[in-house]
């Protein structure tokens, strides 16, 4: 058929398309392959679209005058480009070549034009291919590919939610997009506020931006709380009158038509659905359920939300690497950090460390428990906190410790007025079960770099300079002072009174007292400890604290643990007598005494004296001693075990232990240390550690005795390991007279829930 001889449209008569070219091609063949034919008139340029084809144009079937009247859907960044294949086909180039429409019914389209073999001469045809499903498909792939990599490779969720938001925008063709989060107003009411956007700047879009960012809407009102209210996704018109869209007049202003909101949200491990926030996007075209985004909405919250989760947790990991649990403040590792990092700035400006102290505060935990303790460490801290300037930093170094970080503005007076109001902070009283509790607070400072040129000289300073105010009286502020006179004093001090033990010792001024070890499951006594006090002439007590150190300095630790020794052997005796005859005394032993070669001779001598097995002697040595003096103490210990002595482990857990030695020591017991059962059993964490030690002991056939059970609470949870226990709630130390009266065979041992 000569092309020349088709009659026009102007003639009315479209034989063209009708008989001979339609015809060879139905429109069900063309449903079913999936595309649609096109021919073009070389001649006029006249283009005759199947049914399908037109269909994919959104145009009427049939011949179309030109490229212009059947292209009217195509988007206009993409018409040069369909133009463009057009030209080539009529220079018999072959056609290639990607476009998209959009459609107020259908929304957006890619198709695909192609060139097909002309089966006439003069003949120009082709076919025309909905690649929509493929290319959304591929889209999806690759946008789930970046979206992650932008989500794993972000520190910040701000900075993951605007890369987001740019991707979408960018990738899927929308002009403005923005993330809406969830927060609180003055009052503490739920709010939703857009925290993070991106538009490009082909569009001007700065009211519509104002109006977004300066809105702060309840989280039940306008579509964006709707959407994050109900968890569902709504498509809206900026052109339709919308009561809920309150920035209908800024969009419409911008040539915003078309918007899209879906939730964010993501599940927990305890199926609790959670909703940070909503997404947002504009376009100036009109968009339909076909589009991308809606496809994508559900895997774009998710991950966002995901991450928000996940930055959460990173967060609370981080907060509780640098802070204290109970205080809040920043622990000693963190406030040490932050020493570094004020000692580490070039030039960096003199600044003070205060050292404080709780004076009085160990006989709180002692007469009303760890709880009340607590209650007094925490409201000191909340104090703490706002005394100190904002600009300095408050930590709690352990126990009743803590120290602030002045900031280097604070001069020698600001510090003074500062010390001066923590000394009246801890004055002031705390009530615990309508209880006041009273303690006072030593204060030590030191200033960079005069005391000190970095963390560890600057704190020993400030932690001496306190020592010196609780020396002085306690409840004081004191500066540090490297001036000599204090260490001469302090030598002096100590010579003084090493010189009174000697005398101590030569006129019998010490005395023992014993605490009592119980069974935790039926209340028996099992044991009792030998402890050594020092009563002068005045009927004045010296504490053990004080005399025992200095004489650890000199052979007389030496002497003294003998004596000890020697008086525990007396009065066993007695305890034997009173019905307690399988009652154990235990023995603390210091490393010079211990590692003496001739102790388990000594020892012997002594049990055979008084008359007793050595099986009733049971020997404490700390883990300093053992792990200090291997050698040495190992075969000590083996030569007592000979003979029939026990030997515990005292304060087990709070030296260096080499597990791989303490396997090969004959240990029949050991020790935990009251450290470890401050938080038990409400702690988790020292609940985990002090079950971990149990299960080691028992593991290694040997007995438990857990030091320090304060309260009704620990001693519940010690039972259920059939371990012995120890402390003030049990039993203070006592004479040996008192204890008989109260543990001897006419006593009743204690029922559970009960204490002496």
């Amino acid at each position: 058929m000569d092309m020349k001889a088709i009659p026009t449209a102007a003639s009315g008569q479209l034989a063209w398309g009708d008989a001979a070219y339609c015809a060879e091609l139905p429109e069900p063949a063309e449903e079913l392959v999936g595309y649609g034919r096109w021919w073009l008139d070389s001649a006029n340029g006249q283009i005759l679209l199947s049914p399908t084809a037109a269909r994919y144009l959104g145009v009427a079937p049939g011949v179309h005058a030109g490229a212009h009247a059947c292209c009217v859907h195509v988007i206009a960044e993409d018409l040069a480009a369909m133009k463009g294949a057009l030209a080539q086909a009529l220079l018999g180039t072959a056609v290639d070549a990607v476009f998209r429409t959009i459609d107020p019914i259908d929304g957006l389209r890619w198709l695909r034009v192609l060139s097909a073999p002309a089966r006439r001469p003069g003949e120009i045809a082709g076919v025309l291919s909905d690649i929509t499903a493929a290319r959304q498909a591929d889209m999806r792939e690759k946008f789930h590919i970046a979206l992650t990599q932008f989500l794993i490779g972000t520190d910040t969720l701000a900075e993951a939610v605007t890369r987001i938001i740019r991707l979408v925008c960018e990738d899927l063709g929308w002009e403005w997009g923005a993330y809406w989060a969830v927060g609180q107003d003055a009052a503490g009411a739920e709010i939703l506020q857009c925290s993070h956007w991106w538009h490009g700047q082909e569009h001007a879009l700065g009211p519509f931006q104002t109006s977004s960012q300066a809105l702060a809407m309840p989280v039940a009102e306008g579509l964006v709380g709707r959407v994050w209210l109900t968890g569902k996704a709504e498509w809206f018109d900026c052109a339709l009158p919308t009561p809920h869209f309150v920035r209908g007049a800024e969009a419409a202003a911008c040539g915003l038509q078309s918007g899209y909101i879906f939730p964010v949200t993501y599940s927990t491990a305890d199926g609790r659905v959670h909703r940070p926030g909503a997404l947002e996007f504009f376009s100036t075209l009109p968009r339909q359920r076909e589009a991308q985004l809606p496809n994508l909405a559900a895997s774009i919250g998710g991950l966002i939300a995901m991450t928000a989760q996940r930055m959460a947790q990173q967060e609370r990991i981080r907060h509780l690497a640098l802070t204290d649990e109970l205080t809040g403040l920043a622990n000693r590792n963190h406030f040490h950090s932050l020493v570094d990092a004020a000692c580490a700035v070039p030039a960096a400006a003199s600044f003070g460390v205060l050292y404080i102290d709780l004076d009085q505060f160990k006989p709180i935990n002692d007469a009303f428990g760890h709880q009340a303790g607590n209650v007094v460490l925490a409201e000191f801290a909340r104090r703490l906190r706002a005394l100190a300037p904002s600009s300095c930093a408050v930590g709690r170094l352990g126990g009743d410790e803590f120290a602030v970080l002045a900031d280097p503005g604070l001069g020698l007076p600001d510090l003074n007025t500062l010390a001066e109001q923590v000394l009246q902070a801890a004055r002031e009283p705390f009530i615990h079960e309508q209880h006041e509790l009273s303690v006072s607070a030593s204060i030590g400072i030191s200033r960079f770099p005069a005391d000190g040129h970095c963390t560890a000289e600057l704190l020993h300073s400030a932690d001496a300079a306190m020592y010196a105010s609780k020396r002085d009286g306690r409840n004081l502020a004191s500066h540090y002072r490297d001036d000599g006179q204090r260490q001469q004093m302090e030598l002096a001090e100590q010579l003084t009174l090493l010189s009174e033990l000697h005398h101590a010792h030569e006129q019998n001024q010490f005395i023992l007292e014993y605490q009592p070890i119980f069974d935790s499951c039926d209340g028996r006594l099992m044991a009792v400890e030998a402890l050594i006090r020092w009563r002068r002439p005045s009927g004045e007590l010296v504490a053990p604290d004080v005399f025992i150190p200095v004489a650890e300095k000199s052979r007389l630790i030496v002497r003294l643990g003998r004596w000890v020794a020697a008086q525990a052997c007396l009065d066993l005796p007695l305890l034997h007598a009173a019905g307690l005859e399988h009652v154990q005394v235990h023995i603390n032993m210091a490393a010079p005494e211990f590692i003496d070669a001739e102790l388990p001779a000594e020892l012997m001598a002594l049990v055979v004296k008084a008359g007793m097995q050595p099986r009733h002697i049971c020997l404490e040595l700390t883990e300093s001693v053992v792990m200090g003096h291997p050698d040495k103490s190992v075969t000590i210990m083996n030569a007592l075990c000979e003979l029939g002595f026990d030997i515990s482990l005292d304060d087990f857990g709070m030296g260096y232990s080499s597990l791989a030695l303490l396997k090969k020591l004959p240990i029949t017991s050991f020790k935990i240390d009251r450290e470890f059962l401050a938080g038990v059993p409400h702690e988790r964490t020292d609940c985990a550690i002090v079950q971990a030690m149990l299960d080691l002991a028992r593991n290694m056939k040997s007995r438990v005795i857990v030091e320090g059970v304060e309260t009704d609470a620990q001693l519940s949870y010690l039972r259920q390991y059939g371990c012995q226990v120890q402390g003030y709630l049990l039993g203070r130390p006592m004479a040996m007279s008192s204890l008989i009266a109260l543990h001897g065979a006419a006593a009743i041992p204690f029922l559970p829930g009960e204490h002496v």
